[in-house]
Formats: structure tokens, sequence, C-alpha cells
């Protein structure tokens, strides 16, 4: 008889699973990819001069301010 219960409620279990699975939709398609960023090229130049005259700066002011 326990037999028979196990094989019932495994019959019934593979059953209403197999229902959920067939039930489920289909995944949503993928986002599409993001678009690349902006390129630098000739702005390294403008950004590395304008780093190195703050950097000037900076030292001539520390300079100034130290002597006083």
């Amino acid at each position: 008889m326990i037999n028979r219960n196990k094989n019932m409620l495994a019959s019934v279990l593979f059953v209403l699973i197999s229902f959920v699975c067939v039930a489920q939709d289909t995944p949503q398609p993928p986002a599409p990819a993001p678009p690349p960023g902006l390129p630098i090229d000739s702005g390294v130049y403008v950004i590395l001069v304008i780093g190195l005259m703050y950097g000037a700066y900076k030292i001539l002011r520390f300079k100034v301010n130290s002597k006083a």
C-alpha cells in the first residue's frame, strides 16, 4: 500500500511540474547594447595641458605661501 501511494504521489507531482513548465512564458529578449562611449582623441592633449598648467599654478602658489 505504501509503494502504491509513493507511485501515485510521484505521478501526480510529475504531471503538475510538467504543467508548470509548459505554462511559463518565453523570456524577454535581451536589451540592446548601449551606445559606445565618446572618443577623447584630440581632447587628451587639451586635458594634459590644462593639468600641467593647474599643477604649475599649485606649485607656484605653494612656494609663494610658504615664503610668507
